[in-house]
């Protein structure tokens, strides 16, 4: 793993016209004015560590929020990767870990508007939750000092069609298995079928729900670190039809 330094004490964040930090300072708009830092080009700049730990949970959560906005409405930050590519090189400083779904049509960091080094992504078929996705988020939380856990369902999902559907394939056939609980704990009027849109993302969406509640269950670091506000553990869906992201309250 590349190398991670721990917190030295907090500095204030820069305002940017753009991108991650950019969002951020909008966020904590009512901060006195003395409290931001001159702007910067978000075409190569990368979060600093006393960037990123002068960032509070909702503050990034902010951030993502206004990143996905961008997005979605064709506005997104011009990069230049190569420069961040280099500027990463040496250390990472990610304000985020995001717990999604392999699906190639949901990209995290295009989703997000964000560049190289501004969050920790962790996918697997119907991000679901097990020991070495829980063992990877503790690392990202606790070692690397990210401030916020999201766990990313999507609409459509095929893996929870399959759950639906009870497919049995191989190494497949058990992960499908940790997304039955939302079947049965998904309250829905229509058609339980996964040929029903509707139906397919109530499951997702229960999943999502499912999958927070068992990373506080089954890891007492992640939840330590909640309770003390260092963190905060939260859950959304990408809609692929608009490119929205709805956070779950």
């Amino acid at each position: 793993m590349p190398r991670t330094t721990y917190p030295q004490g907090a500095r204030r964040p820069l305002l940017t016209r753009g991108g991650f930090l950019g969002a951020a300072a909008l966020a904590s708009a009512l901060a006195p004015a003395s409290a931001l830092a001159a702007p910067m080009s978000a075409l190569s700049q990368t979060l600093t560590k006393a960037e990123r730990d002068a960032l509070s949970p909702a503050d990034i959560l902010a951030a993502m929020k206004q990143g996905n906005e961008r997005f979605r409405t064709g506005k997104s930050t011009p990069r230049d990767y190569a420069a961040q590519q280099r500027a990463t090189a040496a250390g990472q400083y990610p304000a985020a870990v995001i717990l999604g779904c392999i699906d190639s049509r949901v990209p995290a960091e295009i989703v997000f508007d964000v560049g190289i080094g501004d969050m920790f992504i962790a996918r697997v078929a119907g991000n679901v939750v097990n020991d070495d996705m829980l063992g990877s988020m503790e690392f990202a939380c606790a070692v690397s000092g990210a401030k916020l856990v999201l766990v990313l369902g999507h609409a459509a999902c095929g893996a929870v069609k399959g759950a639906i559907d009870d497919v049995e394939l191989g190494n497949l056939t058990g992960l499908l298995a940790r997304i039955k609980p939302a079947i049965t704990q998904t309250d829905f009027k229509g058609e339980k079928s996964s040929k029903d849109q509707a139906y397919v993302d109530a499951v997702a969406q229960t999943n999502v729900k499912l999958t927070m509640a068992l990373t506080r269950q089954r890891s007492p670091i992640l939840a330590d670190l909640e309770k003390k506000g260092t963190i905060q553990i939260a859950g959304a869906m990408y809609d692929l039809r608009t490119g929205t992201v709805d956070f779950l309250s």
